[in-house]
Order: C-alpha cells, then sequence, then structure tokens
C-alpha cells in the first residue's frame, strides 16, 4: 500500500513511541518493504537451480520411486498436484511451459511458508534457500514441527544444519539421493556452497 508522505511520517512517530526508542536503519528499511508490499524473505536464484539439480524435469508423471505405495505421483519439477489442486494421475503428459509454472505456483507457496516460519529472525539468504529447498522435499507440515526449524529459530545454526542429515529416508529407508541433497542443502545452510 502506498501512504502519502505525511502518513508514512505519522506512522514511523507512533512506532518509534512504541518501541520506546528510536529505529535503525535495517527496521526502517523492513517496515518500508512492507509498506511498498515486500512481505518476507525471497529466495534467490540458487534455491531455485538447486532445486531443479535433484527433482530432474519429468513430463510423464511417475510414480514416487522411494515409497512403498508409489505416491505421490509426481510430474514436472517435483509437483504433486495439478492446477485445481488435485493429484496427478499415473501417465499425465506435460509440456515443459505446464512443468515451470506449476514449479513456479509450488515455489512460490514454499517461499513464503519458508519465509512465515522464520519470520527472517538472523537468517541469512543461504540459510533460506537451504531451507526452501528441504521444505519443497519434506513439506511445510513435517518442516513446521522439524528440530531444524526449531533449532534454527533459536539461534543454533550449527545445531540445525546437523538436522539435514536426518532427513534421508523415504518410507523408513535411507536414500542415496536424498542423502545427497542433504549434504548439499547443508552445505548451503552453512554458507559453503
Amino acid at each position: 500500500m502506498t501512504l502519502p508522505l505525511a502518513a508514512r511520517k505519522a506512522l514511523f512517530d507512533k512506532i518509534r513511541i512504541i518501541k520506546g526508542d528510536g529505529l535503525l536503519q535495517s527496521e526502517v528499511d523492513a517496515i518500508d518493504a512492507i509498506l511498498n508490499g515486500q512481505t518476507g524473505m525471497k529466495a534467490s536464484p540458487k534455491a531455485t537451480a538447486f532445486i531443479h539439480g535433484f527433482e530432474t524435469l519429468r513430463l510423464v508423471s511417475y510414480k514416487d520411486p522411494g515409497s512403498k505405495n508409489g505416491l505421490p505421483i509426481t510430474n514436472g519439477w517435483g509437483t504433486t498436484v495439478d492446477d485445481n489442486g488435485k493429484a496427478i494421475p499415473l501417465g499425465a503428459t506435460w509440456s515443459r511451459e505446464k512443468a515451470d509454472r506449476l514449479f513456479a505456483r509450488d515455489f512460490a507457496e514454499f517461499e513464503a511458508a519458508v519465509a512465515e516460519l522464520v519470520h527472517e529472525r538472523s537468517t541469512t539468504q543461504a540459510q533460506f534457500d537451504a531451507m526452501i529447498s528441504l521444505a519443497y522435499n519434506i513439506g511445510v507440515p513435517a518442516f513446521s514441527k522439524s528440530t531444524l526449524l526449531r533449532k534454527h529459530l533459536a539461534g543454533d545454526f550449527a545445531g540445525a544444519a546437523a538436522e539435514f542429515p536426518r532427513w534421508n529416508q523415504n518410507d523408513g529407508k535411507v536414500m542415496a539421493g536424498l542423502t545427497r541433497r542433504r549434504a548439499g542443502e547443508r552445505a548451503m545452510y552453512e554458507g559453503r556452497a
């Protein structure tokens, strides 16, 4: 929302009174971003490239190779629901454009969910990107209840990084691809990749 200059000044003055102190420039910038409609952290292109490196583009839907029942059926860049939010039928064929569009939809949802969960609290860009990749793979419900997130929010970044390798199983079976992905996410989180 765009506020007239006088209204912006009044808002900032009120925030200073409520805070009982002056505002740091970073706080002014964060408030300005919200007023300009820029809420939450945003992923870097590195996050998309990383996910694409593990979620290989497939244009014909397939069963999850690591799950006992083959679910969820997946297509595109790891997408598990169609345009209408319904499960993808086995054998569905997509164009590259559809796969990219649905990835962008899904990615934006995961990006927003992770941004809301971390509240930008002491989160570097690399940490944010790594957590988006993890959430994209394990789902927001699992990520939101994870020890990794709890440790990150507590500022225990070494402890949070150590949690990535724990997410390398599918249906109780260690998966080599998940082990590699978690190692990459951990390296990204720690700023080594």
